[in-house]
């Protein structure tokens, strides 16, 4: 899946945050609507500790982070 800036800021600002896979990294990435900024070729992400940047080529999947039942349709 090719992520484009536009998909990904659509799915941040439709569900607050998501998660998402990117090929430099061994373990998904955490996004927030409040501290990710997704440009036309960079994804730049705020943490506590520094910013995590990372080309947006890079993502090759997103999805809606799920915290409850109801979530995933079960509850």
């Amino acid at each position: 899946m090719e992520m484009d800036a536009a998909t990904l800021q659509s799915k941040l600002e439709e569900n607050g945050e998501v998660m998402v896979t990117v090929t430099e990294f061994d373990q998904p990435l955490e996004l927030h609507l409040h501290d990710t900024e997704v440009h036309d070729d960079m994804v730049t992400l705020e943490l506590a500790d520094g910013t995590l940047e990372f080309r947006l080529d890079e993502v090759v999947a997103a999805w809606k982070h799920y915290h409850s039942l109801a979530d995933y349709g079960l509850g």
